[in-house]
């Protein structure tokens, strides 16, 4: 049976006290921070960069994932886990050189994973799986937050569950699948019986007026998918 972890997106909190959003979520019951950076070249948007990791780490002993939305990739990652980062996960496309990305993120002390936009094969993994933690489902198009969830995103999802599970068996290990995008109440259970066993959620947490009572609606959802 998978554990399965809950990482509330800050890209969805209120930024004018984003400290106190970090420790509300936690004490609602998150297990993850997942910290979402965009640069207005690789995506559409511009959001926050190490400084604010920095910021919000003495907030929460919960792991920060931070997911950069960035090219290119390298030069960020040893600001961000000297920001305090313990996860940060990349897109393939905007890496040079993948293998030498993942490398320098453990390196630098962190976990690290690979992320998948809605039309990017996971054939990527196929040489780097003994360097992965993460595998991350976008389930929309990164960029934005408060998008719908597309549902083809599931098959991805079973096709990298897959992956995962022969690796593990053969190797080793421990390697979480998370999915990002359009993911809440209705639609979590479904997610988790396609594979994953983390789950992004933003405007479906952070638009609510009770963090909790919206967190054990999702893990009530979960345990009917366990």
């Amino acid at each position: 049976m998978r554990d399965f972890r809950i990482a509330p997106s800050l890209l969805s909190a209120d930024f004018a006290c984003l400290g106190q959003e970090v420790r509300d979520v936690i004490a609602a019951g998150a297990d993850i921070i997942h910290f979402d950076v965009m640069d207005n070249h690789y995506v559409p948007n511009l959001t926050v960069g190490p400084l604010v990791c920095e910021a919000i780490r003495p907030h929460t002993q919960a792991p920060i994932d931070v997911h950069l939305m960035v090219k290119p990739v390298d030069s960020l990652v040893p600001m961000f886990a000297k920001a305090g980062a313990d996860i940060i996960t990349f897109h393939p496309e905007a890496s040079e050189h993948i293998d030498r990305t993942l490398g320098l993120i453990k390196e630098s002390g962190c976990k690290a994973g690979l992320v998948f936009n809605p039309a990017t094969p996971l054939s990527y993994l196929d040489h780097v799986m003994d360097k992965i933690d993460m595998v991350l489902i976008m389930s929309v198009n990164p960029g934005f937050g408060g998008q719908s969830f597309i549902p083809h995103a599931l098959e991805k999802v079973r096709a990298a569950r897959q992956r995962i599970d022969e690796y593990t068996a053969k190797h080793g290990g421990e390697i979480w699948l998370e999915v990002d995008g359009g993911v809440k109440v209705d639609n979590i259970a479904a997610v988790a019986a396609a594979g994953a066993d983390t789950f992004v959620a933003g405007s479906a947490i952070y638009g609510q007026p009770d963090y909790q009572a919206v967190i054990a609606a999702m893990r009530a959802e979960l345990a009917k998918a366990a």
